[in-house]
């Protein structure tokens, strides 16, 4: 019985990297979603600005929505992501989002920030391969943030 050779390839030939430096195009984006947050922050109703690029480079904002009852808070990136669709968009390549400080805080400055757990989730659901551009330079893939996302 003749035996099969199995072929080794290297790892990132297997798998998409899960996390990479950010470039210049990601630069774009987060100053896209500091537009945003700049012009429209009120404290604790317009607190996170969000911003996705698609696969023809086009983007799209989306403002945090605060409420007085907080389960009815909307994130930044739902608002961001049903403007991608109603517009026609592409897929979904890279997301970000930004969060302005607190009047109190130290540190005044505009900053990226990860998404929260239900963003992560509707980003699995609808950019399942995007990247998503966190504190520190970096950005990882979806599935990178949200290993076991829930499953009906």
């Amino acid at each position: 019985m003749a035996m099969l050779k199995k072929l080794k390839l290297p790892n990132d030939l297997l798998t998409p990297p899960s996390d990479a430096a950010i470039d210049e195009l990601d630069l774009e984006l987060i100053a896209h979603a500091r537009a945003v947050i700049a012009k429209h922050h009120r404290p604790f109703w317009h607190t996170v600005a969000a911003a996705l690029r698609d696969d023809e480079g086009r983007i799209w904002t989306g403002l945090h929505l605060g409420a007085t009852v907080g389960r009815l808070q909307i994130c930044a990136e739902p608002i961001a992501l049903g403007r991608a669709l109603l517009e026609g968009g592409g897929r979904i390549v890279t997301s970000v989002a930004v969060r302005h400080p607190k009047p109190d805080e130290d540190d005044q400055e505009i900053a990226v920030v990860a998404p929260c757990g239900a963003c992560r989730e509707l980003l699995a659901d609808y950019a399942p391969d995007a990247w998503v551009i966190v504190p520190g330079g970096r950005k990882m893939r979806v599935a990178t943030l949200l290993p076991l996302p829930y499953r009906r």
